[in-house]
């Protein structure tokens, strides 16, 4: 059982652009504090850098759109350069709102925001990042890369900040995720009053995500986030196993 866990918030990890070793820049950080990753330690990541480093920034005004989004844009007051990326991102518009807000899926499966796109954190450039193409992989490769360069393989976590139904305020969840069990499974275990759970089922790389965030905040610039103590399941989870199947979710 876990008594406590700590939260090491990575500094020194420079602006990241295109092509940058991702792996390299955090290996770098954690030795320049003297954090000696290890295989029990838990990485948190936030997308935005993983984006970045994987040439997933659009130049806005590379970006022609589309008569919809230009309308919606002027309904809305909003750059109909994001709206046409939203689009674009999206395999369907779930809801749209005041303000010019999208509440789209993604070909992932995530139902967000926007879809993921973000004009915040680019480098000051007229630009937005997108979601990576495969965030499991993305967690993948970044583990491995850690791996050869430290010789530790902590598990990895790409988190993004979500909004939540029926609830304000935004938290972060795990968008991919590498090394260990996304789900832990409760069903069938007795409570701690001796009843059997039917239908508890933690999403502990959720909670991970989340925890990572206290120490990182959104404006401090410490995109990476080392769990020390907590006693993660090893596995080969993929966080793709946090979108509810279509046949559960009673909303769509």
């Amino acid at each position: 059982m876990t008594q406590g866990i700590e939260l090491l918030a990575l500094d020194g990890i420079p602006e990241v652009s295109p092509g940058d070793d991702l792996a390299a820049l955090i290996c770098a950080a954690a030795a320049a504090q003297g954090i000696g990753l290890t295989d029990d330690d838990v990485v948190v990541v936030t997308q935005k850098i993983v984006s970045k480093a994987e040439g997933r920034v659009v130049d806005l005004a590379t970006v022609d759109p589309s008569a919809f989004a230009r309308q919606v844009g002027e309904r809305w007051g909003k750059d109909p350069r994001q709206i046409e990326l939203v689009l674009r991102e999206s395999t369907d518009l779930v809801r749209m709102g005041p303000g010019g807000l999208i509440i789209s899926r993604t070909r992932h499966g995530f139902v967000c925001a926007n879809a993921g796109v973000d004009l915040s954190n680019v480098g000051g450039a007229d630009s937005a990042t997108l979601l990576p193409v495969d965030p499991d992989t993305s967690a993948l490769e970044l583990r491995d890369g850690v791996r050869r360069i430290s010789g530790a393989a902590p598990a990895v976590i790409l988190s993004d900040s979500f909004g939540r139904p029926w609830r304000n305020g935004i938290v972060d969840v795990a968008l991919g995720a590498a090394g260990l069990e996304v789900l832990i499974d409760l069903r069938g275990q007795p409570d701690a009053d001796g009843r059997e759970m039917h239908s508890t089922v933690i999403a502990v790389a959720d909670e991970l995500a989340s925890a990572a965030d206290l120490a990182a905040g959104k404006t401090s610039h410490c995109p990476v986030v080392v769990i020390r103590g907590y006693r993660y399941a090893p596995g080969a989870g993929r966080a793709a196993a946090l979108v509810m199947d279509a046949e559960r979710d009673l909303f769509r």
